[in-house]
């Protein structure tokens, strides 16, 4: 487990220690492809690493459509519901197995454990879901403007 885990970035700076720690506290789930492994709306708590397949990221327009917003792919070992390991709020999107997936998932109660018991490990992996946020949240304001200035445009060139 730790060596396949060992390939994403979050935990790349972890000790041998602090990961094999970590891997203790994560359980592999299979999905099929077409599962879907989290639903917008739904009160998240835990986070997936996404050892083998591909996702959809989904959203849902105010008219009830979905639509793919992103896709991961393992080859990137990429992670997702992060959010859920720092708020206990509702899903922000629908996460879909476009294959078969192979992950490992932490609950969010096991990783503010973890965090509690390594607060040097804990601090340096909340830094890296801090940063992944703030980008993410950066690109969405620059994506939101994009969208207002199309809306503006339009607006104008219909006189």
């Amino acid at each position: 487990m730790v060596k396949d885990l060992r390939t994403f970035p979050m935990l790349a700076e972890l000790k041998d220690g602090e990961l094999e720690k970590l891997s203790g506290l994560m359980r592999e789930e299979i999905f099929p492809a077409g599962s879907r492994i989290i639903e917008e709306g739904d009160v998240g708590d835990t986070m997936y690493f996404l050892l083998e397949g591909t996702v959809e990221i989904l959203k849902t327009t105010l008219y009830g459509e979905e639509y793919v917003c992103a896709t991961l792919i393992d080859e990137y070992s990429c992670v997702f519901g992060e959010i859920a390991l720092i708020d206990h709020d509702r899903r922000s999107a629908t996460v879909r197995a476009k294959t078969d997936c192979r992950t490992f998932s932490i609950s969010a109660e096991d990783f503010r454990k973890y965090c509690m018991e390594n607060p040097s490990a804990g601090c340096r992996l909340l830094m890296f879901i801090a940063g992944n946020l703030c980008r993410n949240l950066r690109q969405e304001n620059e994506n939101l403007m994009k969208v207002y200035q199309a809306l503006i445009d339009e607006i104008e060139n219909m006189d």
